[in-house]
């Protein structure tokens, strides 16, 4: 039984024994995981408080988050969108998806065989609360388009649990208006389990024929599944389940994969998030708040979300049975960093890291049956920055009942944002690049994996006299590019709670009795500019990069 490991974001330990819960030893870091992104929501909701001009309030808010984001870039390069680490920013780059070395492309054993066209990503999450205590589920599907002709499809099942928390202020000077703000928290566990469908079976000789053949293939069978699903959920008798899957069954491609998925996919994650919101009470008796009875109450209330954070570690396994890594088994460790900021939406960040590294499944399990040493085969190192902004609005309004409130919310908007995504490949095809791998990845030496990663960027350059043995690697036998994405998401948000408030003085500690949330997202993106990979290194020099003919022969089909 292959078992997920569970690692600090910047090592990775596969081969770590004692069999102890993942999840369970992230309990310690909560406290420090969880004051940072409040750090980021309170750094976001400080500058916003320093604006005043609206023409000012979206360059200036932009520049914040990227500050938040991008803290070694610098304000000149935040200020142009020039940042100096040059991160990436899609949920996967070229060249460290699914598939083989099959051949060598154009002559150049430095160019990756494929890349990533583009992805149509579903993402629809339901969340529970009762008292302090938060339950979430979560259906995550991908639609992937590859440059050499092939299409994935990807469903992932998560549900998680964690524990949250808010507490409220009124704003000076604004008391008797009932003016206030809000800062919450939560922390989040979670593991799930999906699978991912390869669509090669049509094979013209023509990679674009390919693409449109297998995209189609790739539509019917997801229809498919989504009919297969609803003959499960229903009850009753079982001849009639069966006249619902044979309808189903007609839904499926010409050339359908098997039912069961190519790779089978597990997945543990921990999320930490915070947000911030801006709103006014109602009042009995005047915006002065006198009354000649009682004393000023309490009506109600209405807030919209000015700004949000959440950091976000997540390990999935990925164990191919058929398709070209049939017998293959990949970890994938992802940490990403996000926050948006302002009144409707005005900004959007997001940075992420990942590790991919992947073992002979066979031998990997022997491995760690015998408590040997792993021997990793392939390594691939991903970083991508997104950045943009758009419009669209998150608000909450409330009644009160003494100390209990009902509380109702909603919004939607659209986001624009341009993605950079960065991508190192090393295939290990000897013992000492494995073992320099595999102690880089679990901390052995006096140069262990650590933030940030290495950037492919950097690796095409002249290593230095203090580069780790790793940095060394890459330079010389690195499959490096680089990619460029416009992305489209598209959301909606709908809740209601009831909760109850404890105020002292100023402050208000909130925390809801009851609440149901649910978001639906919709996120698109698309291939743009001019791909590059990076030659070999050149009589010792730096690595040129150049167009990556084999990314840009293909182009991607809109599916809307």
């Amino acid at each position: 039984m292959l078992k997920v490991r569970k690692f600090q974001w910047w090592q990775w330990h596969p081969h770590e024994r004692g069999g102890r819960d993942p999840l369970h030893r992230d309990r310690g870091q909560s406290g420090a995981e969880y004051a940072a992104v409040f750090g980021i929501v309170a750094m976001i909701v400080a500058a916003i408080v320093g604006l005043s001009l609206p023409e000012e309030e979206a360059t200036g808010l932009k520049s914040a988050v990227c500050r938040v984001l991008h803290p070694m870039s610098g304000d000149e390069a935040c200020a142009t969108g020039d940042f100096a680490d040059g991160g990436d920013g899609g949920e996967g780059g070229g060249g460290g998806g699914e598939g083989g070395e099959p051949f060598v492309p154009n002559g150049d054993p430095f160019e990756p065989a494929r890349c990533l066209l583009s992805q149509d990503q579903t993402k629809t999450t339901i969340v529970v609360q009762i008292l302090f205590i938060k339950i979430s589920s979560t259906e995550t599907v991908k639609l992937q388009q590859w440059s050499d002709g092939t299409v994935t499809l990807e469903r992932v099942k998560e549900a998680g649990a964690g524990v949250t928390a808010s507490v409220s202020a009124g704003i000076r000077g604004l008391e008797d208006w009932g003016g206030s703000a809000k800062l919450s928290g939560t922390y989040m566990a979670g593991s799930g389990s999906g699978g991912q469908w390869l669509f090669s079976g049509n094979k013209t000789g023509d990679p674009q024929k390919d693409l449109e053949l297998n995209l189609e293939d790739a539509k019917k069978f997801t229809e498919y599944l989504k009919a297969q699903d609803d003959c499960n959920s229903r009850s009753g008798r079982s001849e009639l389940q069966m006249i619902c899957s044979y309808h189903a069954g007609n839904k499926k491609p010409d050339l359908p994969p098997e039912r069961a998925p190519d790779v089978d996919i597990t997945k543990t994650s921990v999320e930490a998030s915070g947000n911030a919101n801006f709103g006014g009470k109602f009042k009995s008796g005047g915006k002065g708040g006198k009354d000649s009875g009682d004393g000023p109450k309490d009506l109600g209330k209405i807030s919209g979300e000015l700004a949000n954070g959440t950091m976000t570690e997540d390990v999935v396994v990925m164990r191919a049975h058929s398709g070209p890594n049939a017998g293959k088994v990949t970890f994938v460790y992802t940490f990403t960093v996000k926050g948006a900021g302002g009144a409707g939406g005005i900004a959007t960040g997001e940075r992420m890291q990942q590790v991919a590294v992947t073992y002979d499944a066979a031998t990997y399990d022997q491995e760690e049956a015998d408590g040997k040493a792993h021997r990793p085969e392939k390594l691939v190192i991903t970083t991508s920055e997104e950045a943009g902004g758009g419009g669209g609005v998150k608000v909450e309004a409330g009644a009160n009942a003494g100390p209990v409130t009902i509380d109702v919310g909603g919004g939607g908007g659209s986001t624009q944002s341009q993605i950079h995504t960065e991508t190192a490949e090393l295939v290990l095809d000897n013992d000492a690049d494995s073992v320099l791998v595999e102690d880089w990845l679990r901390g052995n030496g006096d140069q262990p994996a650590k933030n940030p990663l290495p950037s492919p960027t950097d690796a095409a350059k002249v290593p230095g006299p203090d580069a780790s043995p790793l940095e060394r690697l890459l330079y010389e036998k690195g499959k490096l590019s680089r990619l460029d994405y416009n992305a489209n998401t598209d959301w909606w948000n709908a809740s209601l709670g009831i909760g109850f408030g404890i105020s002292a003085g100023q402050f208000t500690l909130g925390f809801k009795l009851f609440g149901i949330d649910i978001t639906h997202e919709e996120k698109s993106q698309t291939i743009t500019g001019n791909p590059t990979y990076a030659t070999g290194p050149k009589n010792g020099g730096a690595r040129p990069w150049v167009d990556w003919k084999n990314c840009s022969k293909v182009k991607p089909i809109p599916t809307a």
